[in-house]
């Protein structure tokens, strides 16, 4: 009995999530206007969503931004993952913990504080700021990310490819890179997502001509909900679920990969 309502329990809680997000998929191939009731099927509103010149300004804006904010971040998030994981030094716990910090910061106080940041510093708002933001808070996420992998690791093969004469260098290029590069690759899609996805910090610290997809998409609900809206949105959900399952299959992909000959 006891599992039976917890599998009940687990369902309610799936259905509260995602019933939601099911309704507003559907009624994005709507052919009315109005959100009360289904006429019939229809892609125009995909078709006029794509014929919008500013959903393609801040789609573009959005990818450029997000692309960016990967390459930075995942670099940033690699070499600091890498020093933490492999040196001892004082005050580590410390600073691991205030790298960690802007994941538990709420949003809110995080883009609040960028915004002061900004302001103090007299730097306009528009996609430099953006970015600036994005990537303070995507690089702990490539951290914790790349340093589950970098445990998973063990030391055997640096070890033995010292001992074989390697340099530091070419122990990092033939050993640690191919073998954590899986951990490397789902940071990437999970800081690209994040930074694509994000609303709170992007409405803050954007300014005019760097408005992103979800700060638009906010925008055009302030003036009431629309199958165009829908349609967005479902491109945009659509978008980010992929890139975090294909997030998940490289981390698993780095999880289960053997451990090949050492190049020396």
């Amino acid at each position: 009995m006891s599992k039976k309502l917890l599998l009940g329990y687990v369902a309610a809680i799936l259905a509260f999530i995602y019933i939601p997000i099911g309704v507003l998929i559907t009624f994005s191939f709507n052919e009315s206007r109005a959100s009360t009731q289904w006429t019939g099927f229809t892609l125009d509103w995909y078709k006029k969503l794509f014929n919008n010149e500013q959903v393609i300004d801040a789609l573009m804006n959005s990818l450029t931004i997000a692309i960016t904010v990967t390459v930075i971040s995942t670099v940033l998030g690699t070499l600091c993952a890498i020093a933490l994981h492999r040196y001892k030094f004082r005050m580590k716990t410390a600073i691991s913990g205030l790298v960690y910090l802007p994941i538990l910061v709420p949003d809110l106080l995080m883009g609040l504080s960028m915004l002061i940041l900004f302001t103090q510093l007299g730097m306009e708002l528009g996609t430099k700021t953006v970015m600036i933001a994005h990537i303070t808070f995507c690089i702990s996420f490539a951290v914790v990310v790349i340093s589950a992998r970098l445990s998973g690791m063990g030391e055997d093969m640096e070890e033995a490819a010292n001992d074989l004469g390697a340099t530091p260098w070419q122990t990092f290029r033939h050993i640690t890179l191919p073998t954590i590069a899986p951990g490397i690759i789902a940071a990437a899609l999970l800081t690209f997502t994040l930074s694509i996805d994000d609303f709170v910090i992007s409405f803050f610290v954007s300014g005019p001509g760097s408005t992103t997809l979800p700060v638009y998409i906010y925008g055009l609900v302030k003036k009431g909900i629309s199958p165009e809206i829908n349609a967005l949105s479902t491109i945009l959900i659509v978008s980010i679920v992929f890139l975090m399952c294909l997030s998940e299959v490289f981390n698993r992909k780095g999880d289960t990969k053997g451990k090949g000959n050492l190049p020396f």
